[in-house]
């Protein structure tokens, strides 16, 4: 199992569909992520992480959204992780009341 794996804003994003490259269902989809929130949001579920800015996802390759690089601990995979990602994303927007 690699010893990381990469997160674009397109996997959680509201704006973007299946084929669009989005990850999760729809109901835990969020609207204008940005590569610092979801680097908060891995640093608080304990994991570590950097924010590649310059970086693009490959089916929206005009668009450098960046990207976020997390070390894996091996305990969980990639679309159990993005799962408790979101729901981690959601809970701090509505503590921030940005939602």
């Amino acid at each position: 199992m690699p010893d990381h794996f990469y997160i674009y804003p397109a996997y959680l994003g509201r704006g973007a569909s299946r084929s669009d490259g989005r990850r999760i269902p729809a109901a835990l989809a969020l609207p204008d992520l940005t590569g610092e929130e979801i680097l908060a949001a891995v640093q608080g579920l304990g994991y570590k992480g950097e924010v590649e800015s310059t970086k693009h996802y490959p089916r929206a390759a005009a668009q450098y959204a960046g990207r976020v690089k997390v070390t894996n601990k091996g305990k969980e995979t990639k679309a159990t992780f993005l799962r408790t990602l979101a729901t981690e994303l959601a809970r701090r927007r509505v503590v921030g009341g940005k939602k």
